[in-house]
């Protein structure tokens, strides 16, 4: 299927930047050693395809998916085959203390990737999963960086979200707070990130599920009033790759915006996906019809569909990469574009943040509210969207 023509789009992003930027991007990757953390995921093994296909002389690839470990192997294998380096993967969590212990017999690195996140606004729902979203994104992410520093990693990259921009949910604001946790470190030890739009087709997003819906014949749910960014995933992969590499301290990578990357909604992709596979939507009235129907109609050619504007907790109106405060540097590439960051610390805030969220683990109890209220703090614009509703409690 392509995915491109099924986000309104008839070529890829960054081409361009990655052809006129080739031959210093494989003459730095074929002499570099790569730490790939999260890899298996849909952008981490993006990325880490795009990092082999240039012949590393070390990539280790970890993540905490044992099975989506063995997929990636199986893909680069009857993809690109083998390479000269180093590659090994090593299922395990970046929080434990197997991940220490392998980190202490080797940590000999020239790149560290972090890929690792929990990113559906749908964890924010209870203080348990928010707390471990809090853990993945900026905690664990803070280790791995002093992990680096000791080791005398060259570079640190990590992905963070367009949803960092004017948060409106608790996941673009674990970015935003996971960024001023950067900031902090790039007094030792250079660190760029990117923010980037939805990644078609990523596991477990909205258009993963179509896939899923139609393979165990069930109705294909979208709203159709949310209008998204997208990019495949050999384009996030490139991003990532590009912002590791070429970034300076403290940049932040995004996708200029242009005729090739427009706003669509899930709805319109849902459609097209459809048409794609054969199939002509029928629009339903609400979840039962849906259902009932779902025997019937794709014996006739059609697939029943419910399209319904969006009324969940933490869906932001619409996407943005930067803010009105960033500086901008639009010349350096093509298609890509870069926050310049200048230092700017706060570490009363980070030390606010770091002690009450342990007070908070070593208690062993606290609520959601607690935990909002302290992003407000670290985020005083944090314009905070709750509905009472989430995706939990929709088909």
């Amino acid at each position: 299927m392509d995915i491109l023509k099924l986000i309104g789009r008839n070529q890829e992003l960054f081409n361009n930047d990655i052809e006129q930027h080739e031959k210093k991007l494989t003459e730095i990757v074929s002499s570099s050693k790569f730490l790939v953390i999260g890899g298996a995921g849909s952008i981490g093994s993006a990325t880490t395809k795009e990092i082999f296909k240039r012949n590393p002389k070390k990539l280790h690839v970890v993540d905490i998916s044992e099975n989506n470990m063995v997929e990636l192997v199986r893909d680069i294998r009857s993809s690109f085959g083998y390479i000269d380096g180093d590659f090994q993967t090593f299922a395990l969590d970046i929080g434990s203390t197997e991940y220490d212990a392998f980190w202490n017999a080797d940590g000999d690195y020239d790149y560290v990737l972090n890929l690792s996140a929990l990113k559906h606004v749908r964890s924010e729902k209870d203080p348990y999963t928010l707390m471990r979203m809090i853990n993945v994104n900026i905690f664990n992410t803070d280790k791995t960086i002093q992990q680096s520093i000791e080791k005398g990693v060259k570079k640190y990259f990590c992905v963070s979200t367009d949803k960092a921009a004017n948060p409106v949910n608790m996941m673009g604001a674990s970015k935003r707070i996971m960024e001023m946790f950067l900031m902090r470190r790039s007094k030792e030890i250079d660190i760029s990130t990117a923010r980037f739009a939805n990644v078609a087709f990523s596991d477990g997003s909205l258009l993963h599920g179509f896939n899923k819906r139609i393979e165990k014949r069930q109705p294909i749910v979208a709203p159709n009033d949310i209008k998204r960014y997208f990019v495949i995933p050999k384009e996030s992969g490139e991003l990532c790759l590009m912002s590791c590499v070429f970034g300076e301290n403290r940049d932040i990578f995004f996708p200029k915006l242009s005729e090739n990357l427009h706003l669509i909604t899930f709805a319109e992709i849902a459609v097209q996906y459809l048409k794609e596979i054969g199939y002509e939507p029928y629009l339903c009235e609400n979840e039962e019809e849906a259902r009932a129907l779902i025997d019937s109609l794709p014996l006739e050619g059609k697939w029943p569909c419910l399209f319904t504007k969006s009324d969940t907790t933490g869906e932001k109106d619409f996407e943005e990469f930067f803010t009105s405060t960033e500086t901008l540097d639009m010349e350096r590439f093509e298609n890509l574009g870069v926050i310049k960051n200048a230092l700017n610390e706060d570490v009363d805030k980070i030390n606010l943040f770091e002690d009450t969220i342990n007070a908070m683990r070593n208690s062993g109890t606290w609520g959601k509210e607690e935990i909002v209220e302290l992003f407000n703090q670290m985020i005083p614009d944090f314009g905070h969207k709750e509905t009472g509703k989430y995706l939990d409690a929709k088909m």
